[in-house]
């Protein structure tokens, strides 16, 4: 289920996720003001660092067994199993009808659009969020953007009017969007896994951001071989969790954590995310049943995707979660009221 390529290089919009030079965004780029708490401080949207891989990219679903997707079961723990199978079926990245060589950004076909959403939204469901949608102004600068970054086989935050293909539609989307160096079906699960960005695991936090949507989706094709960029910045969601834990409380496939193979959740690290709870400095206790899974906990940069987030990684890099054990998290910090739930990986049959 593997084909060898370049992968990702994947950027975020608020200023944590830094590229090469990202500076502050400017007053229209930042996301929704975050409604005024005691713990709540706006801050300006940020990019990640963008991601360059090269490792096996995943481009096709393993063999499974018989699943009904036309019947959701009613419990949790099913319907979780049953949406990641059945989410994950068709990840055909569709086809594009633009040309790098006449600059033309065309579109990707509804098939590579409707795929990337779904996937998108699967991440979104397992974390308790509510689905987002598109938007068609936000995909045409999304897809002049990606026309941009495949003409110039460079990803950048902030393109320069000398490259090939420039457009200001395409510049400005640049600078709002997750980018990657892989077509749009396939760059959710690098955004998600999100290796190499340890400061601050800036395209999860987008993709799980209380302020999300709607977003834009732009992809090239040309063979297997695509750039991508998803239009996070300036969403108007209001979702109203005061916490986003990643892995999510109860229930999750076991699966989602081997999604992008070489980078999996345990080496890259969970993460908690939060508007209105200032969890810098904080600390994670990572339990397996009772007993303690020793850590190390880094408190991530401000402003991607979220005002406030931490990292936390087993210490020894050999641990993996197990399917069948339950995971007991607790976050600490002087001062503030401790933030508790339980992680239960999932084998999905």
């Amino acid at each position: 289920m593997s084909t060898s390529r370049s992968l990702l290089q994947s950027l975020l919009l608020p200023l944590p996720w830094l590229l090469l030079s990202c500076g502050d965004a400017t007053p229209e780029d930042t996301a929704p003001p975050i409604p005024a708490t005691a713990e709540s401080d706006e801050v300006a949207p940020r990019l990640p660092e963008p991601m360059s891989v090269e490792q096996p990219m995943p481009t096709a679903p393993p063999a499974e067994a018989a699943v009904d997707c036309n019947v959701a079961p009613t419990a949790r723990k099913d319907l979780v199993c049953w949406r990641w199978r059945c989410d994950r079926i068709n990840r055909s990245e569709g086809t594009w009808s633009g040309n790098l060589a006449s600059c033309t950004a065309g579109d990707i076909s509804a098939a590579g659009r409707t795929n990337a959403l779904r996937m998108v939204n699967l991440y979104r469901f397992l974390g308790g969020l509510s689905a987002v949608t598109t938007d068609g102004t936000k995909n045409a600068a999304a897809q002049k953007c990606a026309l941009m970054e495949h003409a110039n086989s460079t990803l950048s935050h902030t393109p320069p009017t000398t490259w090939k293909c420039y457009s200001s539609e395409g510049a400005t989307a640049a600078g709002r969007s997750n980018i990657a160096t892989a077509p749009g079906v396939s760059a959710v699960d690098l955004y998600m896994a999100d290796p190499g960005n340890p400061t601050t695991i800036g395209h999860r936090r987008w993709i799980l951001s209380r302020s999300l949507g709607p977003i834009g989706l732009g992809s090239t094709l040309v063979g297997t071989a695509g750039y991508s960029c998803m239009h996070v910045i300036g969403g108007s969601g209001m979702a109203s969790y005061a916490y986003q834990a990643w892995p999510p409380p109860g229930p999750v496939p076991i699966e989602m954590w081997n999604a992008v193979s070489f980078a999996p959740l345990d080496t890259v690290g969970w993460t908690v995310q939060s508007d209105t709870i200032n969890l810098s400095g904080a600390t994670a206790t990572l339990k397996d049943g009772s007993t303690v899974v020793p850590t190390s906990t880094t408190t991530l940069g401000s402003g991607y995707g979220s005002t406030y987030a931490i990292r936390f990684t087993p210490t020894s890099t050999s641990w993996r979660a197990q399917a069948g054990h339950t995971y007991n998290v607790t976050i600490t910090k002087t001062g503030m009221t401790p933030i508790t739930y339980a992680v239960q990986p999932t084998a999905c049959p």
